[in-house]
């Protein structure tokens, strides 16, 4: 097959790949394949062989990364579920429409976020926060939005701070425990008070790690006030290793052990649940459309739940640069100071009681009128950024 052909056949499949995330049934599929003169062999190569596997108006999308042993972190796998192929079209163009919006990023762009709709409903929503003088947005977008609505809301004062919840007692770790280190207690570094994340892997060398959130080591990262400690009532903190890398963007610090304690993929909770790994993205997506909510457990304000309110958002109200990957759950008041490096978390569908997987970080609440969430970057731009996994 000479170059220019083989160019042709790889148009010809690309556009059978863009038709099947846009709704193509596989009755459908199988005949444009065959009148096309291709095997049907070939939905490998369109990474569709799954497609042809599932009920006529349905895709194959990834929603989780888990452990087929749970004790074992390493053997994490993908796991996938069938989706409406409308729904999955329409929550694709708005994830595309949500990257568009952050690239150009326009004057008064503050920051948006996907909102996918149920099963039944086929829809997505891009919502957008502007400030006065963004409503030039909706002109902007609306002849690329294809279908997707546009929620633009006008945010005001974010730079006036309001008074946190009051003060409330740190939930400490057990002070006799000399096992690994399970998530939700308090730690500390030289300067404030964080949560503790449950174990943060690496398969480079097959790390783990001890994880909180990056802001509570201060603006300013020395390599004297990179420990963290673990405090305990009645007795001496205990050191639990240093800072090897600090991710400012994603608001996520990653401490090596250095002592004989060792992270643990537990959350302190009364029913104890068990980590055996995470949501992707449209894991995310898809507990949204079924109404599911996420839960919490942070060091000052125990353990909370709230619905999920936007999917892959992008913050860009508090820095001179955006986040990307995010997460809005909840309300303000299911955060406070000190609750930052808590995960928030949704049992596993198809594990057992205890197992849960992870969403993503607990990094702040808003303070702004008018909006009440949680935020926060997802685990799956972990994964994508860096390369870690729970």
């Amino acid at each position: 097959m000479s170059e220019s052909q083989t160019e042709r056949v790889v148009q010809r499949l690309a556009t059978l790949r863009d038709r099947v995330e846009t709704g193509m049934d596989r009755r459908e599929f199988v005949r444009t394949l065959v009148s096309g003169g291709f095997a049907v062999g070939m939905a490998q190569w369109l990474g569709v062989d799954d497609f042809l596997a599932a009920d006529d108006g349905e895709v194959p999308v990834v929603t989780a990364l888990v452990r087929d042993d749970p004790a074992d972190p390493w053997s994490i796998r993908e796991r996938t579920r069938h989706v409406p192929a409308e729904w999955y079209a329409a929550v694709t163009k708005a994830f595309e429409l949500n990257e568009l919006l952050a690239r150009v990023a326009f004057t008064g762009y503050l920051g948006s976020a996907v909102i996918p709709g149920d099963y039944e409903s086929s829809t997505a929503t891009v919502s957008v926060g502007v400030s006065s003088d963004g409503h030039s947005l909706v002109d902007m977008v609306t002849d690329v939005a294809e279908g997707i609505d546009i929620d633009t809301e006008t945010i005001i004062d974010v730079e006036e701070i309001q008074e946190g919840p009051e003060s409330r007692e740190p939930r400490f770790a057990d002070a006799t425990s000399d096992g690994p280190v399970p998530s939700g207690v308090a730690c500390e570094t030289p300067t404030s008070m964080a949560t503790l994340g449950p174990a943060l892997y690496h398969p480079d060398g097959q790390r783990q790690f001890f994880v909180t959130a990056d802001h509570a080591f201060g603006e300013r990262h020395d390599s004297t006030d990179d420990a963290l400690f673990l405090p305990r009532q009645d007795t001496d903190p205990l050191e639990l290793g240093t800072v090897v890398h600090y991710h400012p963007l994603e608001d996520v610090a990653a401490v090596e052990p250095n002592s004989w304690v060792e992270p643990a993929s537990r959350i302190d909770a009364p029913s104890s649940p068990r980590v055996c790994g995470q949501f992707t993205r449209f894991g995310l997506a898809d507990l949204v459309a079924r109404g599911e909510e996420l839960e919490k457990v942070g060091a000052l304000s125990g353990h909370t739940t709230g619905r999920i309110q936007g999917i892959d958002a992008v913050t860009c109200f508090t820095d001179d640069f955006c986040r990307r990957g995010q997460i809005r759950w909840g309300g303000e008041m299911d955060l406070t100071d000190g609750d930052s490096g808590s995960v928030s978390y949704h049992s596993d569908p198809q594990g057992e009681e205890e197992d849960v997987l992870v969403a993503g970080f607990n990094n702040a609440r808003t303070w702004w009128p008018g909006q009440s969430y949680v935020w926060g970057v997802g685990a799956y731009r972990l994964t994508e950024k860096h390369g870690y996994h729970f």
